[in-house]
């Protein structure tokens, strides 16, 4: 093993890190399988790029809040194992790109030192918290969501019950009814409220986007705030143990939900209650650190040169703060990617002047709080000069965008080529656009959904298409009607028509002068609901026909070469291929945190652990009879079926009532102790078993 170490003072996240370390050396020397270690390195924010030899780097930042000395550390590491571009993603993280996999734990280590991580950014678990990048400030909001959020993201981070379930899981928090978390897309989304004097949330299940997009479920109108980590850890069991594991396409939560009824599985997590540790969790609100304003003894003149521009600029940039005396400042940050030497000089303007923090946006923008009106002008002067006084924060001009061709492995079309030239001729053709709230355009380079392109007003997925001679050319299906209507409801967009993307363009100018023409002042979501889909359907059909297409076409945008389809292998799910021998294996070191985490008296960890050891045991055994695994509950019910019944595994008892005592039981210092135990015993009859089989062929 690598003698790697770090200065990093917490154990827990030292051992994480060397345990990295210790994976890639053995995965180099053909010790792990190439499919295996997929899922452990993307638990730990370690994405494969669509380049050979080199990762995408995910770094998790909780509800989007970075302060000054992370945004230097950041900047420090991008530098140092990449090429200090910074990439701000729809769920308020930032990527940076081109690391080379070896340098991954050193790069984690540095980051740790200003408490960044890179624990379940990607993989199977539970991703970034989100929640409105106003939350805090919002003159609409009930109370501030950031201790809630932080709250969700601290509890579960490195939890047993989230560490390798069937597909990823995403939670949002939204600061007020407007709904700028977007929870009717998420797996949970919660949104601020107050009932009888009493905080809490409504709660949102089962949202989604990607190829079969799915409006979530209200699950509760009201939950008090002291209830919704109990709640979450339900759903989370409910979904590790009955949730699709083998086809990544029915492997999400919307998928379960569809399954067995909303009814149903509110039950199942309210019969999870028994086993949960705690029935309530009071969230420490008082305690959680809040950015406090820099204190400004006097006022930097400032003489503006190009006053227009300054006035544009303050009525579309300006966001209004529930702190008297301050506003917030918005920075438009084209397709989400910036640079070290600009996020440098950014970490130092803010916390000298504002209070040493920033918010990332769902929409890959920066939001500055706590900046006292009186500061405007000298703002606009100083991000001026590093390029951040683009107008048009969360207008239609503000195209979000996923990397798609450039970096991703499932990129189809360009996004980003695309997305430039629209906000070209927007800003150029369509100037009164640069001030309007009532447009959302959103681009992604596949049907996954990274850019959010299906609950936009005007949406672009990327395609291909194919001529008659067979050649492949780069396309773009035109998305209209989607929008957020707030409160936990939305509309997802209609598939109007697919197109070269060359033309995206004169699709969207179409669109646009439509509207100016005929909304007569009405919503765009109105305006499309009234004339329908096949009103746009016609308007833009002719720009499908193929058979006229020029070599222009079959070059994407922001390439120079000639369009080539390549579409590798997806990492957003961390699909695994598994084998006995590393299964058993998988089971020992359950078995060996479920021992851990029992002398650290964290009795429900070391019970879930020692569950996954048992599931994880059966599994092996049904692998090597050439079996579905497709859920827990399935590999339960099978191996008692296969081996329990069959007598070839004698148990005393049915396998099921073994495994799921788990969920009949408190989690109690002599239950741990005894169901660990019977892991282990578990685990021993079928490696002997595996073993006597393996010996009689």
């Amino acid at each position: 093993m690598q003698s790697f170490r770090t200065e990093i003072e917490n154990p827990v996240v030292e051992k994480d890190i060397i345990e990295l370390a210790n994976k890639i050396e053995l995965f180099h020397k053909g010790k792990i399988d190439e499919e295996k270690f997929r899922s452990l390195r993307l638990a730990r924010g370690v994405y494969g790029q669509r380049q050979e030899g080199v990762q995408m780097i995910r770094i998790k930042l909780p509800y989007g809040k970075v302060k000054s000395n992370q945004l230097r550390r950041i900047s420090d590491v991008a530098d140092e194992y990449s090429t200090g571009r910074l990439h701000i993603t729809t769920r308020q993280d930032i990527q940076i790109h081109y690391v080379n996999l070896d340098r991954t734990p050193e790069l984690w280590a540095e980051l740790e030192k200003d408490d960044v991580t890179l624990r379940e950014a990607c993989g199977n678990t539970v991703r970034n918290v989100t929640a409105s990048e106003t939350a805090g400030i919002d003159p609409n909001e009930p109370f501030d969501v950031s201790p809630y959020a932080h709250a969700v993201f601290k509890y579960f981070l490195r939890n047993p019950i989230c560490q390798e379930m069937g597909r990823k899981f995403k939670v949002s928090f939204s600061a007020s009814d407007q709904d700028t978390g977007l929870s009717y897309m998420h797996d949970l989304g919660f949104i601020a409220k107050i009932e009888n004097n009493i905080r809490g949330f409504k709660v949102l299940l089962g949202g989604g986007l990607g190829s079969q997009p799915r409006h979530a479920d209200e699950l509760y109108s009201f939950l008090s705030a002291d209830k919704i980590i109990p709640v979450m850890e339900g759903v989370l069991r409910i979904f590790d143990r009955h949730g699709e594991r083998k086809s990544r396409a029915k492997a999400r939560m919307k998928f379960l939900i569809k399954d067995i009824g909303l009814d149903a599985f509110k039950q199942l997590v309210e019969d999870e209650q028994e086993a949960i540790p705690f029935k309530t969790v009071d969230i420490d609100v008082e305690n959680y650190e809040v950015s406090q304003p820099a204190e400004v003894v006097s006022i930097p003149k400032v003489t503006i040169d190009d006053v227009e521009a300054f006035e544009l600029w303050k009525k579309t940039n300006l966001v209004a703060q529930k702190q008297k005396g301050f506003l917030a400042i918005g920075i438009k940050v084209l397709l989400g990617d910036f640079y070290t030497d600009k996020a440098r000089l950014l970490a130092d303007l803010v916390e000298q002047y504002a209070a040493g923090e920033l918010r990332l946006s769902l929409r890959q923008n920066i939001l500055i709080p706590y900046v006292k009106e009186e500061l405007i002008p000298y703002f606009y002067q100083e991000l001026k000069k590093i390029g951040f006084t683009a107008a048009g924060y969360n207008k239609a001009v503000d195209i979000t965008a996923c990397p798609g061709t450039d970096t991703c492995n499932l990129g189809i079309a360009s996004s980003t080529g695309i997305a430039e030239e629209l906000e070209r001729i927007i800003k150029t053709e369509y100037p009164q656009y640069l001030d309007k709230d009532d447009l959302v355009i959103k681009i992604s380079g596949c049907m996954n959904a990274c850019g959010q392109h299906n609950m936009a007003n005007i949406g672009f997925q990327g395609m291909s298409i194919r001529t008659k001679d067979k050649l492949v050319a780069p396309a773009l299906q035109v998305l209209l009607g989607g929008g957020n209507l707030g409160d936990g409801k939305g509309l997802f967009a209609d598939k109007v028509v697919k197109i070269p993307s060359r033309r995206g363009p004169e699709a969207l100018r179409r669109i646009l002068n439509d509207f100016e023409a005929n909304a007569d002042g009405e919503m765009f979501v109105d305006y499309y609901k009234d004339k329908g889909q096949m009103y746009f359907y016609d308007l833009l059909t002719d720009l499908s026909d193929i058979d006229n297409l020029t070599p222009q076409d079959f070059i994407d945008w922001g390439n120079e070469e000639k369009y080539v389809q390549a579409i590798g292998v997806g990492e957003c799910a961390g699909v695994v291929i598994d084998l006995v021998a590393t299964l058993f294996l998988e089971s020992e070191e359950k078995i060996a945190n479920a021992r851990l985490s029992f002398d650290n008296k964290i009795y429900s960890d070391a019970i879930y652990h020692a569950y996954s050891s048992l599931v994880n045991s059966a599994k092996a055994l049904l692998i090597a009879e050439n079996k579905k695994t497709n859920t827990h509950a399935g590999i339960i019910s099978q191996f008692d079926e296969l081996f329990v019944d069959a007598k070839k595994v004698e148990l005393n008892t049915s396998f099921s009532d073994l495994v799921y005592q788990i969920k009949k039981n408190a989690p109690t210092r002599d239950f741990a102790l005894d169901y660990i135990k019977k892991a282990e015993e578990f685990l021993d009859k079928v490696q002997k078993f595996r073993l006597a089989d393996i010996e009689s062929v």
